[in-house]
């Protein structure tokens, strides 16, 4: 039977959007939860999913543990079906490509990371990034599926919306910008949009909704790796601020008189609490350790050393973290990075100085945790911005409308952008 044309299919296929809208912002919603959101009426709302459901663009979700139980059954929760599409993203850190990708049931498909030397060439990083992808495939990944990639750089970004003159990438003779190498490589390889963003605001993101801070609406997230620098979410949504300037945290002066820091300043906090940083100062301490992993053994065999050294950190970090609270007011404070698996050895200074300084009334209501998603974090993060379904990108710059880009084919149409494909 052909599809009805005209006003009323317009009108139909706009509530189906809406319905698939509000299932890749919040996940699996029950028919009643779906009711207060998208204020259809009954009759109209079940008659849309019933269609949906048919067609396999939603189905029942397998997971129903969270569900309130009330009389009788637990009310049935509905969600994107996962084999529907899929998204991944790409961490380009200091010294290492990670990768991620999730479909559209908001489930990660997997996971990958490999270390590099801090100077390989954009070619070969991407490279790293093609052949890690591989490797998820291998596991079910579905490269077809893809109608875009979002990848996280390191360094200040004008945002996703800026793709093809990001403040990152070099300029011309005529004082232009130039895409970045990462944008214009991957959509080389893979021949879908690139969104770019700063790595470390990706993993406040990805902290943010699936990791240490879920559910959070005033979030800071600090990021303690080869770099320093975190991200903001403030009331429900990601802050990026004039110029993708937003949590650089690592260029606050914690010594004025201090070492000289790549932003051109001196005694920032990435001079203090940065990878290099802290195993500089604790082998000029007389501590041997070449990497986290020899710093983490030292301080497991009780080095005085090395604990007296992430104490004195500790409390650089948390002095700025409580100047921050005081000015933000966030309720939950996520502590990532490398030099986070040092543990409570760098956490517990942190948290006494952050307790000490920061506003009384504030003191026992700010959560201070550890990350959660680990290396994969950033990736997570370009994940979320490419859907740019998440509450929390509400009032972030969207990339451009990615169902206007050109199709690969004109045969071929992306999962991604109709969720009614099996």
């Amino acid at each position: 039977m052909s599809q009805p044309r005209g006003p009323l299919s317009q009108l139909r296929r706009g509530h189906e959007e809406l319905v698939l809208g509000l299932l890749r912002k919040h996940g699996p919603l029950s028919r009643g939860e779906l009711g207060k959101l998208c204020r259809l009426s009954r009759t109209t709302l079940y008659d849309i999913l019933a269609e949906l459901v048919s067609s396999g663009a939603v189905v029942t979700a397998t997971h129903q543990d969270d569900v309130p139980r009330g009389r009788g059954r637990p009310a049935e929760t509905l969600t994107l079906n996962p084999d529907a599409g899929q998204a991944i993203g790409i961490d380009f850190a200091r010294r290492a490509v990670h990768v991620a990708a999730v479909n559209l049931a908001h489930e990660i498909v997997g996971a990958a990371s490999e270390p590099h030397d801090a100077d390989l060439p954009w070619q070969q990083r991407v490279d790293l990034a093609e052949r890690l992808i591989g490797s998820l495939s291998e596991g079910g990944l579905r490269l077809g599926a893809l109608s875009a990639i979002g990848a996280g750089v390191v360094g200040p970004v004008g945002g996703p919306e800026a793709r093809e003159d990001s403040p990152t990438a070099a300029q011309d003779g005529a004082g232009e910008t130039a895409p970045h190498p990462a944008q214009v490589l991957l959509r080389e390889r893979f021949g879908v949009p690139v969104l770019l963003d700063n790595n470390a605001r990706l993993s406040a993101l990805g902290e943010a909704i699936w990791g240490a801070a879920a559910g959070g609406q005033d979030v800071l997230y600090l990021r303690l790796s080869h770099g320093v620098g975190g991200g903001l979410v403030v009331a429900g949504s990601l802050h990026r601020g004039a110029y993708g300037l937003s949590g650089e945290f690592g260029h606050i002066t914690v010594d004025p008189q201090g070492a000289p820091c790549s932003c051109g300043g001196s005694g920032c906090l990435e001079t203090v609490a940065s990878i290099r940083a802290v195993l500089d100062a604790y082998r000029a301490a007389g501590g041997r350790a070449d990497d986290v992993p020899e710093l983490v053994k030292a301080i497991k065999e009780g080095d005085a050393t090395a604990l007296g050294l992430l104490a004195d950190v500790g409390a650089s970090i948390g002095g700025v973290l409580a100047a921050l609270c005081n000015a933000i007011g966030p309720s939950v404070i996520v502590i990532g990075g490398e030099l986070a698996e040092t543990g409570a050895a760098l956490i517990d200074p942190i948290e006494r100085t952050l307790r000490a300084r920061v506003m009384p009334i504030s003191r026992h209501r700010v959560s201070l945790r550890r990350a959660t998603l680990g290396e994969a974090a950033g990736a997570l993060g370009g994940i979320a911005l490419v859907l740019h379904e998440s509450p929390l990108l509400s009032r972030y710059p969207a990339g451009p409308d990615l169902a206007q880009e050109t199709p690969r084919n004109e045969n071929e149409t992306s999962p991604m952008n109709d969720t009614r494909q099996s």
